[in-house]
């Protein structure tokens, strides 16, 4: 757990580089076996492809670095719940764990009624901590969209 933190922190620092392309401030890093695999931040208004969520930008990188596209025994931290997109490139990575900062309300799949990650008839169970750096998070994004409303 105390790895949870530290992981988290690093995924923080990688959402804090989205607020440079004006992007919304997410950021993901991947792990095996405690070392960084891969770690990105959301590059949507940067790339102007809207699939170019931070959780996304993490798996190209780590399939690439492992030379595969089986992420077994993978963890992904990321700063603000998956939506279902990066939901099913979690499945389909087969990232064994999640942990995620903070829910997310408009978008948010991890925790939805009938999100495949907790499916049990799935042929792929992902294992789920929400909650780690959860209000360091939350300020990031409220500070954002305060800010675009301004």
């Amino acid at each position: 757990m105390n790895n949870d933190f530290k992981y988290m922190n690093i995924a923080l620092n990688e959402a804090k580089k989205s607020l440079k392309s004006d992007d919304v401030p997410v950021g993901a890093v991947i792990v095996k076996n405690g070392v960084v695999i891969s770690k990105a931040h959301n590059i949507k208004e940067k790339t102007k492809v809207a699939t170019q969520h931070a959780e996304i930008v993490a798996i190209e990188l780590a399939c690439k670095k492992l030379n595969t596209w089986y992420l077994n025994g993978c963890t992904l931290y990321v700063t603000l719940e998956p939506c279902l997109m990066c939901c099913g490139a979690i499945i389909q990575s087969r990232i064994e764990r999640i942990v995620y900062a903070t829910g997310n309300e408009k978008f948010g799949y991890v925790d939805s009624i009938g999100s495949v990650l907790q499916n049990k008839k799935s042929n792929h169970f992902v294992e789920v901590t929400k909650g780690i750096l959860s209000d360091e998070s939350k300020v990031l994004l409220v500070d954002f969209f305060k800010n675009k409303r301004n």
